[in-house]
């Protein structure tokens, strides 16, 4: 093997890629192709591990019981998933506002464009739709929408903002992100996640969007703040229950067909829904079943469709929700509060004319009680509907999206990326409070491992062992342990892992076991033959939500598997080799919480900095577990591999990628930690 040696003696080698090929038909090739776990067994664990962690809604017997629990848990998830790092500054900054043109709208309201800033730097084009005849104070409203290209200019939401207007009622129709004039890459929504890695909410740009677009109906002089309404459909009902359950300023609430409870979600599929409706840590402090309970005890439509074709089908998403929130509005004596409206025609994923007009009933029994004028019918106004470029609405150039701020970000990242040089006693205090920080950053687990054998064969002169490793009762390990049939292996076992699963490690496992090595392969949660299937992102989104980390997990089972090896099987010191950008991620994590079982590692395609997730502009469906909250806030992969110094480490091409400057750090920090310093 060709090794290069930056500084004589330092056990942090970078080595070269190996050029072996294994043969497509080996024997150990067939091994590690061959099934180990039941079809589907992780996604059923993932299902069980994920349902288990959600809080039931908390016990109220009495209006003072909820309205103390309500805000505590408004509080909480304010500050546990919206609030978080920059966030909180980007809350306390000045609402900043520009007036454009007005332009006609139809009969009896004009439309007014503008723009607000929905934290510095990142500006929502909006209209506003205003009654041409006002007296006194009106209601207004704020009509976000889902997950539609044409956006704002959809026409189904033009005529809600239009027959608002018609009936005396202020509406703002804000541009969501990626749709109309925001159909960017930088505002995919699994883009935000980059922000998650920064430490920093991904889903607070998604909620001050909505909460500055209120700010702005509230600042006219004619706005009635006791008549505040929200409505929009899929991802519009997402935002519309966000906003409402956790600003009280919304008096009136109608999300259609947009969110069912975590629970509901993970046993389909359909309503798992992008980053944003997953986001990290909110079901460790609200549901979706909290967040309807806390509409109580103001005004709240639930529109679902009957057939939906999308998504949150009204048989399985709406039950749960008035279960959990019937009670809630019971205890206020404000039962017709809580409404419900169920589609069938065309009973799709929809907000056509009777689910519009469904919203107008609300909107006349609690904005216009009284008024015998009042008419539910929906006004025709289809020849008003107007064309996207009619809609545009100027924004800077140099609008911010979610890669832009996350690369600004990054810049100052991660915190205090020194690692100490003068001494030994520092540089192990250093060690040990890093390895707290990153313990908490991937909420690491520490597993204990019961071996179950699946099979044993001998082919080849190859001996394959198959195990089903179990962790906790919680997860299942697949693992094959290759060794030369009738041959004592060396001393040591050479553990793999690979962002191709174990088959990806056929040419590596044939060299080594070539070698006279012990070779255990396996596929940790999410590669391999422990992959959930398609968009299986989504449950990476999950585990985050319910407070835990899809990277921990992963570290967490490799491990104890280094563990397992080193103890039970007695298979002396672990070499762990990692084989891709993410597995080399889960092995220098694994490796710098396991000061014991792992004893060297080897990384080939290894990142050089957590920083190319964010330069390269990934999104979550490419590497969920390199997206974990708050990560390269506190580490880049230079602090994480000082963690596991004195050590080996030896990546491949990091010669010319990795800064010479962090290469002479990390060199002499390693040198620093060697036995007898």
């Amino acid at each position: 093997m060709r090794m290069i040696r930056f500084l004589s003696g330092c056990p942090l080698v970078f080595v070269l890629a190996l050029t072996a090929v294994a043969d497509e038909g080996s024997a150990i090739r067939a091994a590690l192709e061959r099934p180990i776990l039941s079809p589907q067994q992780t996604l059923a664990e993932t299902q069980k591990f994920c349902t288990a962690r959600v809080p039931p809604l908390p016990e109220a017997k009495s209006v003072a019981d909820w309205d103390r629990l309500a805000a505590q848990i408004r509080q909480e998830t304010l500050a546990r998933s919206v609030y978080r790092g920059e966030a909180a500054k980007w809350r306390d900054a000045k609402l900043g506002v520009e007036w454009l043109e007005t332009i006609p709208g139809g009969p009896g309201y004009t439309i007014r464009k503008l723009r607000y800033e929905a934290l510095p730097g990142l500006w929502i084009p909006a209209l506003l739709y205003v009654p041409e005849k006002i007296s006194g104070k009106v209601p207004v409203f704020l009509n976000v929408n889902g997950h539609d290209p044409v956006g704002k200019a959809v026409d189904y939401k033009q005529m809600r903002c239009i027959n608002q207007a018609k009936r005396g009622i202020i509406a703002l129709n804000p541009e969501w992100f990626n749709m109309g004039q925001f159909r960017r890459e930088g505002f995919t929504h699994g883009r935000m996640n980059q922000l998650d890695l920064c430490g920093t909410s991904g889903l607070a740009p998604f909620y001050l969007s909505m909460k500055r677009g209120l700010d702005v109906l509230l600042s006219l002089p004619e706005a009635d703040p006791t008549r505040v309404g929200v409505a929009g459909l899929s991802g519009g009902g997402w935002q519309t229950i966000i906003i409402s359950a956790l600003d009280t300023r919304v008096t009136l609430s109608n999300p259609v067909a947009g969110y069912s409870s975590f629970i509901t979600r993970n046993t389909n599929f359909s309503d798992l829904g992008d980053s944003e409706q997953t986001p990290v840590d909110l079901a460790t402090t609200a549901d979706y079943s909290h967040l309807t309970a806390l509409m109580a005890p103001r005004a709240t439509l639930l529109t679902y469709n009957l057939n939906d074709t999308c998504c949150f089908k009204a048989d399985h998403a709406l039950p749960p929700l008035l279960e959990a929130a019937r009670p809630i509005f019971r205890l206020y004596m404000k039962d017709d509060y809580l409404r419900y409206h169920v589609n069938a025609e065309p009973g799709d994923h929809n907000f056509q004319k009777e689910n519009r007009e469904a919203l107008y009933q609300m909107i006349g029994r609690h904005f216009f009680a009284g008024d015998k004028a009042y008419d539910a019918t929906e006004i025709p106004s289809a020849d008003e509907i107007k064309t996207p470029e009619q809609l545009n609405v100027d924004v800077p150039d140099s609008n911010a999206d979610f890669h832009t701020l996350a690369v600004d970000l990054a810049r100052s990242l991660p915190r205090d990326p020194a690692l100490p040089t003068q001494a030994v006693a520092p540089a192990k205090a250093w060690q040990s409070d890093r390895r707290k920080k990153l313990a908490e950053i991937v909420k690491s687990p520490t597993y204990k491992i019961e071996a179950e054998t699946v099979g044993t064969v001998d082919e080849e002169g190859i001996t394959t062992t198959s195990f089903q490793l179990k962790l906790d009762d919680l997860w299942t390990v697949p693992a094959v342990e290759l060794i030369r049939t009738g041959v004592t292996p060396k001393p040591g076992v050479a553990l793999l892992i690979a962002d191709g699963g174990r088959a990806a490690c056929a040419a590596k496992a044939e060299q080594l076991v070539g070698e006279g090595r012990r070779v255990v392969v396996i596929d940790p949660f999410y590669f391999g033959e422990a992959k959930l299937g398609p968009r299986d992102y989504l449950f990476a989104l999950l585990i985050s939500a319910v407070g835990e980390r899809p990277l921990g997990v992963q570290a967490g089972q490799v491990a104890a598997v280094a563990r397992w090896l080193a103890g039970k099987r007695s298979a002396g010191p672990v070499t762990l080799i990692a084989d891709g950008p993410r597995t080399c991620v889960v092995a220098l994590v694994a490796a710098a919480l396991d000061e014991k079982a792992i004893s060297v590692v080897e990384l080939q395609g290894s990142l050089v900095s957590l920083k190319e997730v964010i330069n390269q502009n990934r999104s979550i469906e490419q590497s969920p577990e390199l997206f974990c909250f708050g990560l390269l806030e506190w580490f880049d992969v230079k602090q994480i591999a000082g963690l596991i110094a004195p050590r080996h480490i030896a990546a491949p091409d990091a010669e010319g990628r990795l800064p010479a400057a962090d290469r002479t750090e990390l060199e002499a920090f390693f040198q620093l930690l060697q036995p007898g310093r």
